[in-house]
């Protein structure tokens, strides 16, 4: 038993770390897509969910990293500096371990990218922000692609559960200016909202 885990110790140690990865980027983009929208802005609340969207995410990309060192231990891929670097360069099913080297870096440029906040401006940090659904896409892809997990039961339940909310959440955050001009047409005298019906078309329903 000892002499199998030594062999394989590091495989185990890069497989959890993947998992863990998975789970803190889907996590972190919940909140932030969360934050982005109307959903949970309540006072008091966002310096919170502020905190806990940037912890996730540095602890994210602590996983990656140990993800990515412990594949180096490996007896079987033997990966070297170059496989775990570039993308395309390793043997194993090359695509979609590059879709997840391709993840890392974006993830830890958008990451990093909160201390240089004020140097590139708020506005453009925003728009870079928005990359990070990609980031997200990209981890799954890679863990479905590349994964040994991705035929296992847990890891299945947990992508049906957690795709189709970022999905439902991605989709409130696309449709919240329109939702917004409408909430403003409704409110504002004179004005009505898209598809609300007329003073006369109300007067000739009664």
């Amino acid at each position: 038993m000892i002499s199998a885990l030594h062999e394989h110790g590091w495989w185990l140690a890069s497989r959890a770390s993947g998992l863990v990865a998975l789970g803190l980027i889907t996590v972190s983009v919940a909140i932030g897509l969360m934050m982005a929208g109307r959903i949970m802005r309540k006072p008091g609340r966002a310096k919170t969910m502020v905190a806990l969207h940037e912890q996730t995410a540095l602890a994210g990309l602590v996983a990656i990293a140990v993800h990515g060192v412990t594949l180096l231990g490996d007896a079987y891929l033997h990966p070297g500096i170059a496989g775990i670097a570039i993308p395309g360069a390793i043997d194993y099913r090359p695509l979609w371990v590059g879709l997840g080297i391709a993840g890392g870096y974006l993830a830890a440029a958008l990451g990093l990218s909160f201390y240089v906040r004020r140097s590139i401006g708020p506005r453009l940090w925003r728009r870079l922000h928005r990359l990070t659904i990609f980031v997200y896409a990209l981890s799954v892809a890679h863990t479905i692609g590349a994964g040994t997990d991705a035929s296992t039961p847990l890891l299945r339940w947990w992508l049906l559960i957690t795709a189709p909310a970022i999905l439902a959440l991605l989709a409130a955050r696309a449709t919240e200016p329109w939702r917004r001009k409408r909430r403003t047409a409704a409110h504002r005298p004179g004005l009505r909202a898209p598809g609300a019906p007329t003073p006369a078309a109300s007067e000739a329903a009664r």
